[in-house]
């Protein structure tokens, strides 16, 4: 009986083991970070992630064998997308937790923010507020399609690669918060740079939608 019991315990810490060799993997926990922005090709993944098509679908395969996203064709492509908002929420708790308690990770995150004052304070209630009455503008950069797809509130679109042509859509009598993808983009601190060049009070949200939504914020 013992044995059986043995046995048993060993298959269920084994199952829920393939999760986390899941979240092992550095490439496959930016796959994550990805679509938690929306539903993406492979191909796009591969391109935002900096590696091969191949590459990109054998992660995307290891994803899907443990059921943490799912696949529909269109036409002639196949979109990825999470199964669940659950893995989002669990992308958020591992790097907060990271964040935490590895010191290395805290070293990198400070050459991202080399300036305190270049950062948001962590009030979302304060900030929504003020984005409310349009004492600062909430600026996303991401691509448009992920901001159609799921947005912070009140924010308005500007993708990176448009800002420079679009600076004059933008008030320079009050605070621009920019925001992208999360803590690990950098499109928002490259946007926060060209802003403060060009003249602009400029800051950077580390929250991306992903955050945002673990919080249980509306968006």
């Amino acid at each position: 009986m013992v044995r059986d019991a043995r046995k048993i315990k060993d298959l269920l810490y084994e199952q829920v083991a393939r999760i986390g060799k899941v979240f092992s993997s550095p490439k496959r926990l930016e796959l994550i970070e990805l679509l938690c922005q929306g539903e993406k090709t492979v191909e796009a993944l591969a391109n935002e992630a900096s590696i091969s098509v191949k590459l990109a679908s054998a992660h995307l395969r290891e994803l899907r064998m443990a059921h943490l996203v799912d696949t529909e064709r269109q036409g002639k492509n196949i979109y990825y997308r999470l199964a669940d908002k659950s893995v989002a929420n669990l992308w958020v708790q591992i790097h907060t937790l990271a964040e935490e308690r590895l010191v290395d990770l805290q070293l990198v995150l400070r050459k991202i923010a080399t300036r305190p004052d270049d950062l948001v304070a962590n009030n979302r209630e304060s900030l929504m507020k003020a984005a409310r009455t349009g004492e600062v503008v909430v600026l996303d950069v991401r691509p448009s399609e992920e901001y159609l797809n799921a947005h912070l509130p009140f924010a308005r679109s500007i993708p990176l690669e448009e800002l420079r042509k679009r600076l004059a859509e933008l008030p320079k009598d009050r605070a621009i918060v920019a925001y992208c993808r999360g803590p690990y983009c950098l499109m928002a601190v490259d946007a926060v740079a060209l802003l403060k060049q060009e003249g602009y009070s400029a800051i950077h949200l580390r929250d991306g939608v992903a955050e945002w939504a673990t919080e249980g914020k509306s968006m």
